[in-house]
């Protein structure tokens, strides 16, 4: 599997952004692996496709940030995303 692109941090705000909607699956996946405790270092191997031995700390910010975001999607995001009439 090729790593979808992303940013090191995803856009913050109250609001869904093209770039949540684009990675929702990434996110999906993201709370699956959390829920499971797998090893950070082994998810953001396979979701992102980076080495977390190459650069530990951009590696654990880029799951981080994006894991937060996630659970903001769960929380929040989600009420637009219905607004917008994806499913």
């Amino acid at each position: 599997m090729t790593a979808p692109d992303f940013l090191d941090e995803p856009p913050r705000g109250a609001t869904l952004t093209d770039y949540d909607i684009k990675h929702l699956k990434l996110y999906v996946r993201l709370l699956d692996a959390d829920a499971e405790g797998a090893d950070w270092c082994e998810v953001v191997t396979i979701l992102f496709g980076i080495d977390p031995s190459d650069d530990p700390e951009r590696a654990r910010h880029i799951h981080e940030c994006h894991l937060l975001r996630a659970r903001w999607m769960t929380e929040h995001g989600y009420r637009d995303l219905l607004r917008r009439g994806h499913h």
